[in-house]
């Protein structure tokens, strides 16, 4: 039995796991999404990205886990990352899921020559947030109608703070075991960083023949990935 660890990536809570949490619980194992701080249902709680670094260990140490998968997909690739090196000996493995991955000193947009103007103007226009996914932005994803109104649904606005704010590690993320997931509708190689980080040695790819959001287009491939990587 390991632990699983669930975090969504930005705008997202808990509940966008919903089609693949039964799937790890039933093969006997501990799952706990998390929605982070200021997102969903704890919408309003000010939120930077060492409070979602802090969700994460909090949810892992207060329960006492041991043999802990981490799960990051898309933004909170960057607070799992830095939460997978403060829990120690606690971790089994890391999957990123579509993510981008943390840098010391780096940010969510540090690698956003173009996108880093357009998520400051947004930051700027909605108030410190940066505003939902629409349905143009699902579109070419591999979502059904049915799943992209979910997706859009459960969305709400993103602490800006979270974004730009540098990530504190004490080594590199190539240190850790780790998987990670490249969903192939959204570009069909890893980023230069990831592919570097893929030629350490301690990390896996493994490809998906879908969209960034695989817990709402394919929750079961996706579950089989995850309960993969517990084993590795």
């Amino acid at each position: 039995m390991v632990n699983f660890v669930l975090v969504a990536g930005a705008w997202l809570g808990a509940r966008a796991w919903d089609d693949v949490v039964p799937e790890l619980r039933a093969g006997g194992h501990g799952v706990l999404p998390v929605t982070l701080s200021g997102l969903a249902e704890r919408s309003g709680v000010p939120a930077g990205q060492q409070t979602h670094v802090q969700d994460v260990v909090d949810v892992v140490e207060r329960r006492d886990l041991r043999d802990v998968v981490l799960v990051g997909h898309s933004y909170s690739g960057i607070p799992v990352g830095q939460a997978a090196e403060r829990i120690g000996d606690r971790l089994r493995r890391v999957v990123f899921v579509d993510s981008n991955v943390p840098a010391d000193g780096e940010s969510f947009v540090s690698a956003w020559p173009d996108g880093r103007a357009a998520v400051a103007a947004s930051i700027a226009a909605t108030g410190g947030f940066w505003a939902p996914p629409t349905e143009a932005d699902c579109t070419g994803q591999g979502l059904s109608d049915e799943q992209t109104g979910r997706l859009i649904a459960g969305s709400t606005p993103h602490p800006g703070a979270t974004l730009t704010e540098p990530a504190v590690l004490e080594r590199t993320v190539g240190e850790l075991p780790a998987t990670y997931v490249k969903c192939l509708l959204d570009g069909d190689a890893p980023s230069p960083d990831v592919a570097e980080l893929l030629r350490g040695g301690l990390w896996r790819l493994v490809e998906l023949d879908t969209g960034h959001w695989p817990m709402f287009s394919r929750p079961r491939e996706l579950a089989r990935v995850l309960l993969d990587a517990a084993v590795l």
